[in-house]
């Protein structure tokens, strides 16, 4: 948002702070940006929405626990790996229960712990779904851009990440909640 155009001059240190107002180069940034997260965000969800009958949330669920040992993790693992609340984790995977893809198993030394496990269909639908996917995403970011501006872009994204993790106490991050 930038400034208003009467804004009242800053008072003394009692009074509020003006807001740091975002320059109209960092609006035209910032705009873009959520514009293009978005877009791509609909793009891929359609994609495997039209594929596979899942939102992309989902296939990320899957990805993450094929790739993990045994194919099965934590659920409080799970959600922090998917940067999600565990309320919506528990319902994302009742679903993917539902369809046959994924499990739950209690947690041997940790009564109120469960794992999440990718099912043998479950390992099925991804491997037939990542192709299109995969050229989904190749399509949409990495066909546009050039070697330099995805090894920014990269860079970028990761310094974001990495600032809204914090690691201290108490942190509100999606999967504590």
């Amino acid at each position: 948002m930038k400034a208003p155009a009467s804004a009242p001059p800053q008072g003394s240190a009692a009074e509020p702070q003006e807001p740091r107002w975002l320059t109209d180069e960092e609006q035209r940034v910032w705009r873009s940006f959520m514009e293009g997260v978005t877009l791509l965000d609909d793009h891929l969800d359609r994609q495997l929405q039209r594929d596979a009958g899942m939102p992309h949330v989902y296939y990320g669920l899957l990805v993450k626990l094929a790739e993990a040992p045994r194919r099965r993790l934590r659920m409080t693992e799970l959600a922090m790996l998917a940067k999600i609340t565990r309320s919506r984790l528990s319902h994302a995977v009742a679903r993917l229960e539902k369809n046959g893809w994924v499990h739950r198993e209690d947690c041997p030394d940790d009564k109120r712990g469960q794992f999440a496990v990718l099912t043998d269909e479950g390992l099925e639908v991804l491997r037939q779904t990542a192709p299109g996917h995969v050229e989904a995403v190749r399509q949409a970011v990495f066909d546009r851009l050039s070697p330099e501006q995805q090894k920014s872009l990269g860079e970028i994204m990761r310094i974001v990440a990495e600032g809204l993790q914090p690691t201290e106490a108490g942190a509100d991050l999606p999967w504590l909640r």
